[in-house]
């Protein structure tokens, strides 16, 4: 992006994703509003959406209409956009909320873009899952975007059954009124004993992250349904569980002939249990020994 500071930016070509507010409208980046500010064309998964958020931060579409792209017309609707960016043109594309291609219909857009040799350009901001992911208390150092189960019963099933050993914290996305009967679904094939948490409202004044086993969350809908928007996350197999004599007695067997690290990540995969969690375990169990690595 260059130009005159005193003036309006000017773009290079390109297709720009442009990352917008999951909620709160002061999220949005500085960056963020001089793309769209710039970019000689506007494109969104809902228009309506796009024009409220660019009448908060007070910026003018100057004679822009922007073009509306999502599931039911992108077919339709890509080779145009696709012609401008051979034209060599500036164009901002930017989902309902949040990170473009996260559960949108943006990448078929930017595959073609590729495809087609055009330049393509993250200008990155607000996500719901990493903003769930952030505040949720499971583990972070691996996780697995899920995002909406599919609606069949048999699929969600499948679904759920081929997430049974992923070693690494589930985000998913649901409604609100669908969390319950997802977290029982959960619940019977992942266990209701692993460690949990419901996101909702994420950014918004009514904010709020309820935290326990899948079996605690399924209680707290029952007693309070949520509302709103909701992310789920569910950690790992076996972490935050089991007896920690086994883990002491593990780590002993392995640091006998590997060093504390390579003993870390054996005893770690081998009972599913967060890496960084044992390898702490692993020094303290080394400190108390007294024994150098």
């Amino acid at each position: 992006m260059s130009g005159d500071p005193a003036g309006p930016p000017v773009l290079a070509p390109g297709l720009y994703l442009v990352a917008t507010p999951i909620g709160n409208a002061r999220d949005i980046t500085l960056r963020a509003l001089d793309t769209l500010a710039a970019a000689q064309v506007l494109a969104a998964e809902d228009t309506r959406t796009l024009r409220r958020l660019l009448d908060i931060h007070g910026l003018p579409l100057s004679g822009r209409r922007p073009v509306a792209y999502h599931d039911r017309n992108g077919a339709a609707v890509r080779p145009r956009l696709l012609a401008a960016l051979a034209e060599g043109r500036s164009v901002a594309y930017v989902s309902d909320a949040g990170t473009p291609l996260v559960a949108d219909p943006g990448f078929p857009l930017v595959r073609a873009a590729v495809a087609a040799g055009h330049p393509v350009t993250a200008v990155p901001g607000p996500s719901a899952p990493l903003a769930a992911l952030s505040v949720s208390g499971l583990p972070s150092d691996r996780f697995l975007f899920v995002g909406f189960l599919p609606p069949a019963a048999g699929a969600r099933r499948r679904a759920l059954e081929d997430l049974r050993g992923v070693q690494a914290t589930l985000i998913l996305f649901e409604s609100a009124r669908r969390s319950a009967r997802t977290l029982e679904e959960i619940g019977a094939t992942l266990g209701y004993d692993r460690q949990a948490a419901m996101a909702r409202e994420l950014t918004k004044r009514f904010e709020e992250v309820r935290r326990g086993t899948v079996a605690d969350l399924i209680a707290s809908c029952a007693a309070d349904p949520p509302r709103g928007e909701v992310v789920l996350l569910v950690d790992r197999p076996g972490s935050g569980a089991g007896d920690p004599a086994d883990l002491t007695a593990a780590l002993e067997t392995a640091m006998a002939d590997a060093s504390v690290k390579d003993a870390a990540r054996e005893v770690a995969e081998a009972l599913g249990l967060p890496r960084r969690e044992v390898y702490a375990a692993a020094l303290a169990l080394r400190a108390k020994d007294g024994t150098p690595d």
